[in-house]
């Protein structure tokens, strides 16, 4: 029995151990990260337009209107993961950057672009408007979806579902500015926004 007692504990310490690594594991993984939205609440999020977003089954949605979700914070170098689901007719986008948050559009901000019907594809969904094309585009509507964006500098990174649809592209219009989700037409959900902050002197290559 004492001999048996003693194996039983020994794994029971085992099973702590494995389990306090795998906890310590995730805590990594998710070191920096910033959560902005998680289904429950519009607290860090400023509305402008008209779009009737509304919290609805731990997403956020909108099916009417054209407006934004404005950021209430600033940022200059940052990973954001997003996650979306919208419908086959669907007009959305998150912008980076946003340098006027009463005001958002591609005159003001980088679009990172959700809109798989767009008349002119190459800037259709996975492409970052006037800046970065996407041959050939890929589709988001009907399903959930993952956003990775990356704006270190002047450079931009995006990936789609794990596919990397801009890849180091270059320019130096908007250093700095908020984040702004995006209703333009069909239906928009959102459902999870991180944010993480990066260092500039971390050479590592996002994604």
């Amino acid at each position: 029995m004492k001999r048996l007692s003693t194996i039983a504990v020994g794994l029971l310490l085992v099973a702590c151990a494995g389990l306090w690594h795998l906890q310590q594991a995730s805590g990594q993984a998710d070191a920096g990260w910033v959560t902005l939205f998680d289904g429950s609440s519009l607290d860090n999020w400023s509305p402008i337009g008209d779009a009737n977003w509304k919290l609805a089954d731990g997403v956020v949605v909108a099916d009417k209107g054209n407006g934004f979700l404005v950021s209430k914070n600033s940022y200059t170098d940052f990973q954001i993961r997003a996650e979306f689901w919208v419908d086959d007719d669907a007009n959305s986008g998150i912008f980076i950057r946003c340098t006027d948050p009463a005001k958002v559009g591609t005159a003001s901000a980088y679009e990172v672009n959700i809109f798989d019907k767009r008349p002119d594809p190459s800037y259709g969904t996975g492409a970052i408007v006037n800046v970065a094309k996407v041959v050939p585009m890929p589709k988001a509507g009907g399903k959930w979806n993952v956003y990775e964006i990356t704006a270190k500098g002047p450079k931009f990174f995006v990936t789609l579902n794990g596919t990397k649809t801009v890849d180091g592209v270059e320019d130096s219009k908007f250093p700095s500015g908020r984040i702004a989700l995006q209703y333009g037409a069909g239906v928009v959900k959102f459902r999870k926004v991180q944010v993480k902050p990066i260092d500039q002197a971390d050479t590592t290559r996002p994604m």
